[in-house]
């Protein structure tokens, strides 16, 4: 095989991949021919995943993992890597999001939630990049935010994060060029997921008022996870030689009556 040529088989890790984006995007790249390592805290909700994959004929596995945890980052690398061989693959879903004013919001839920959006990343990074630079080929797709261009008020760390995480990926651009390696952003306009499920029916109403409140929300329309899903799939199924280093994806507005 050339060095220029990606190999036939390329195994994808996806993490967060319980629900919304990252239960499609395991579904989606099962569907385009990558076997799957599905990692999340929520296993049994994975294990609907998996088998809607191999009843589809694909190849996927689910261990937990808990972004927050070294310990259990190191464990998901080890076992994922034995069932599938090299990760060719690794999109970084992971993520948390509640409401709350910044400056009431404790530092403690703060740092927490910065951990998982933006360590819990770099965990990741450091289990699999390496294997990646030392083969010379490989894909990180970071799922970013609309927030990260764009604040949402009331969101506490949320931006903060996401803000975080590019700079994390545009650094990592640099640093990787010339390696074989490929990190592109993928950033979600709003769309449909579980997270924020949990919120208080009036935190929730209360959030969404502001958005409509700072032109946030221009009209109702949210994505169906599928749509970053095929996002995420063409991004690293591009030949060696093209990097879709970011895309941002947002869902259409209604058609308005002539």
């Amino acid at each position: 095989m050339s060095r220029y040529e990606q190999p036939s088989r390329r195994p994808a890790v996806v993490t967060g991949a319980s629900s919304g984006i990252g239960a499609a995007t395991a579904l989606a790249l099962a569907a385009a021919g990558f076997p799957v390592a599905l990692g999340a805290r929520r296993t049994d909700r994975c294990e609907d995943v998996v088998a809607q994959v191999r009843e589809a004929g694909g190849e996927a596995v689910v261990h937990a993992l808990d972004l927050t945890d070294e310990t259990s980052v190191g464990t998901f690398a080890e076992k994922v890597v034995a069932d599938l061989g090299e990760i060719e693959v690794v999109v970084s879903n992971a993520g948390a999001v509640a409401p709350g004013t910044v400056h009431e919001v404790d530092s403690e839920r703060f740092a927490r939630e910065l951990d998982l959006n933006i360590v819990g990343a770099h965990r990741l990074v450091r289990a699999f990049v390496p294997g990646m630079v030392e083969r010379r080929r490989g894909d990180v797709v970071f799922i970013s935010s609309d927030v990260a261009v764009r604040a949402r008020p009331f969101m506490s760390s949320y931006a903060a994060g996401k803000w975080g995480l590019e700079g994390l990926a545009h650094a990592m651009q640099m640093e990787l060029e010339g390696t074989g390696v490929r990190a592109s952003i993928v950033r979600p306009g709003p769309t449909w997921s579980e997270m924020g499920s949990d919120w208080d029916v009036d935190e929730a109403a209360f959030v969404l008022n502001q958005w409509v409140r700072f032109g946030q929300a221009r009209h109702p329309h949210f994505l169906k996870p599928a749509a970053i899903a095929d996002a995420i799939t063409t991004v690293v199924s591009a030949p060696r030689g093209v990097h879709l280093s970011l895309i941002e994806v947002n869902p259409e507005a209604p058609l308005e009556d002539r």
